[in-house]
């Protein structure tokens, strides 16, 4: 572990304390995981204090862990993940929080600490469903009005559930069911006879 690295992970102990569920230093970057419960006062203590100064939020996301890696995932599906920056330290630290509930996922919002996250959080809540009390306009903000579902989460259709088209009888847009009929997608690999230089059997 470089020294930068051991710098971070030795203030991040330090400042936060059991708060820290799990901290990982992977492909010189720190990862640290923090309960719900803690983890407005954790980013709280990430922004405000000199020995780690992250003045940045750099993105917000959410994540639905539900078949990570292709295997059915054991314990909480939905997380926010965040990946801040200290320009005064030159230190970058993901921070991943986990939903308690999965049926109704919620995470603080930290709209207080860095006002970025107004529309990060408004993109996880659309795309993934995860609800951030404390923000103050949470909406959509990608998807249509009265969009049904969450497009993100691994659950949700391809198709989606409704389709819009223009209606010449009535002469507006209308949304109907989907009409696509459910199919396989399988890639089919095309290769001229002569591919790198093997013949194909």
């Amino acid at each position: 572990m470089s020294a930068t690295l051991e710098a971070l992970s030795h203030n991040l102990k330090k400042h936060l304390g059991d708060r820290v569920k799990s901290l990982q230093v992977a492909l010189g970057e720190v990862t640290i995981e923090v309960d719900a419960a803690d983890y407005l006062s954790v980013m709280q203590a990430l922004h405000d204090e000199s020995d780690l100064s992250f003045e940045e939020l750099i993105d917000l996301c959410g994540i639905d862990y539900s078949a990570y890696a292709n295997v059915p995932r054991e314990g909480k599906r939905f997380a926010a993940v965040s990946h801040l920056l200290s320009i005064t330290k030159n230190w970058r630290l993901r921070v991943r929080c986990f939903a308690p509930d999965d049926d109704f996922p919620s995470v603080p919002s930290v709209t207080a600490v860095w006002n970025v996250a107004d529309w990060f959080e408004r993109e996880a809540f659309d795309l993934f469903g995860i609800v951030f009390p404390g923000h103050l306009d949470l909406r959509r903000i990608l998807t249509d009005y009265g969009f049904i579902g969450h497009p993100f989460r691994k659950d949700f259709p391809i198709s989606g559930y409704v389709e819009m088209r223009y209606d010449p009888d009535q002469q507006r847009v209308i949304y109907q069911p989907v009409t696509i009929e459910p199919r396989e997608v399988t890639p089919r690999i095309v290769r001229e006879a002569t591919y790198g230089n093997v013949e194909n059997a």
